[in-house]
């Protein structure tokens, strides 16, 4: 069945950078949430990308029913779209309890996929059905509908355009106002294209990817396409239920929090990186 950022977070001054550095590595990660990679590099100097572990900073009550397609915080408030046919919907959820605040539903016949705001607007993508919905962020008021070829994944926005993800190795960027594609993007590390991208969320200039079926999330470069790392979440979570892959990146600029969760997840985790470890393919 269907699966149904580079300097962030804090941005340390040099000198501050260097003095930690002389007391050790691991201070410093333990104190930043997020670890800069830098810029790609040939495949010929750097064979593969840094894989990156995590620490658990907080859990918090996640709605183990919500096949989560899409999760996004603006301004302290967290949404959240969610798929299956007949069970598909755009939520504003409590994150401290896991509550749903405001909920709108869509037509049985239409999936759920991938959210992302612009402005004050939600756009939400639904898998099969080549349309997608257009809300008001505060009232989750469905403002109009928009149109796209083949399926729809993960959906972000960088400040400018959306970026869709449709389940191969290519990212499309839309014109939030036509529509119409602007740009392609493919996906690749030095092994070649990956594909099953699918969630999506824009971090302070780079794109991060879960990948579907996998527990791990991309760090890609805007510009090129290269997975500038990985984040490795094996062991985050355990559901008995091979529907259950982790699908769901938010951050939440200003908390500097990076939140993750996953389909039918009992909870929503917020996760600083750990510094890298070995790449897992």
């Amino acid at each position: 069945m269907k699966k149904s950022t580079s300097e962030v977070l804090l941005r340390p001054r040099v000198g501050a950078l260097v003095a930690f550095a002389r007391v050790g590595r691991a201070m410093l990660l333990a104190i930043y949430c997020w670890v800069p990679v830098g810029s790609a590099t040939a495949c010929d100097t750097t064979p593969h990308p840094p894989t990156y572990g995590y620490t658990i900073v907080a859990a918090w009550p996640h709605d183990n029913g919500a096949y989560t397609q899409g999760l996004v915080v603006d301004d302290g408030i967290l949404y959240e779209s969610t798929g299956r046919y007949g069970a598909s919907s755009l939520r504003i959820v409590d994150l401290k309890s896991g509550g749903i605040i405001k909920r709108v539903d869509l037509p049985d016949a239409y999936f759920g996929e991938g959210i992302a705001i612009l402005g004050n607007k939600i756009f939400q993508l639904t898998w099969r059905e080549r349309k997608g919905f257009v809300y008001d962020r505060r009232t989750l008021k469905r403002l109009g509908e928009f149109h796209y070829t083949g399926e729809g994944w993960g959906l972000t926005s960088d400040g400018t355009s959306l970026i869709m993800s449709d389940g191969t190795d290519t990212l499309r960027y839309f014109d939030p106002l036509t529509f119409r594609i602007s740009r392609r993007l493919r996906v690749h590390d030095c092994d070649g294209p990956i594909d099953d991208l699918n969630e999506l969320e824009f971090v302070d200039g780079e794109i991060l990817a879960n990948v579907w079926r996998r527990d791990v999330i991309a760090r890609i470069d805007p510009q090129s396409g290269r997975v500038r790392g990985w984040i490795d979440l094996h062991g985050l979570q355990h559901v008995d239920d091979k529907e259950a892959v982790l699908n769901g990146i938010a951050y939440d600029k200003e908390r500097n929090r990076l939140l993750v969760t996953g389909k039918l997840w009992p909870k929503l985790f917020q996760i600083q990186l750990r510094e890298p470890a070995r790449v897992r393919r």
